[in-house]
């Protein structure tokens, strides 16, 4: 009889992990300023000692909650990069991530606009934070707009990640349905239509 091959163990999630993944449940739901330490702490299932050996403070992991989607967002698009050597149809793909996000359905808006509404402060490390995503996310679009031949990459990227917030604020407020029509038209009028269409 063959033996089945060991399994490899499954690795050990961190209580910096816990905390972080409890952080992104709840202050997206509830809202960051709503929700207290203790309710994080309680819903990670760790004690408050080992909270604050990872965190300082609350706004230590509410930095590190937007750094960490800001991570997972680079990621997916870095992986997506490496499935499509066409700039246009790369650039088309993350629309279409951007718009499959906001019909998702437990979604509350943008994680980063959110986030930005709840510390006013240009200066906060929070909206520091944000503001670093941000600029990734318009040289990622600039970048790509000016490999596909765009006359003016810098300020259609910029019109882009204005689309994009619109249509976030609107897939919550309104319908997802229509806000991702209305994203692709202004995506289209922007950088062109798609072929075909």
């Amino acid at each position: 009889m063959q033996q089945s091959p060991a399994k490899t163990p499954a690795r050990r999630v961190t209580a910096r992990e816990r905390l972080l993944a409890a952080a992104a449940r709840v202050f997206y739901a509830d809202g960051i300023h709503s929700t207290p330490v203790d309710r994080v702490i309680e819903e990670a299932g760790v004690t408050r000692a080992t909270f604050y050996r990872h965190f300082p403070s609350k706004e230590a992991l509410v930095v590190a909650y937007v750094e960490a989607r800001d991570t997972e967002v680079r990621r997916l698009a870095g992986r997506a990069a490496e499935a499509y050597a066409d700039p246009a149809d790369l650039l088309r793909t993350l629309v279409d991530a951007v718009a499959d996000e906001m019909c998702g359905p437990a979604f509350r808006g943008c994680l980063f606009i959110n986030a930005a509404a709840e510390y006013p402060d240009p200066a906060h490390p929070v909206r520091q934070a944000v503001a670093a995503h941000r600029n990734w996310l318009r040289a990622t679009l600039a970048e790509l707009l000016a490999r596909t031949g765009h006359p003016d990459p810098e300020e259609a990227a910029a019109l882009l990640v204005m689309a994009r917030d619109g249509a976030m604020v609107a897939g919550y407020l309104e319908t997802p349905a229509s806000a991702r029509a209305r994203l692709s038209t202004a995506v289209a009028s922007i950088t062109g239509p798609r072929p075909g269409h």
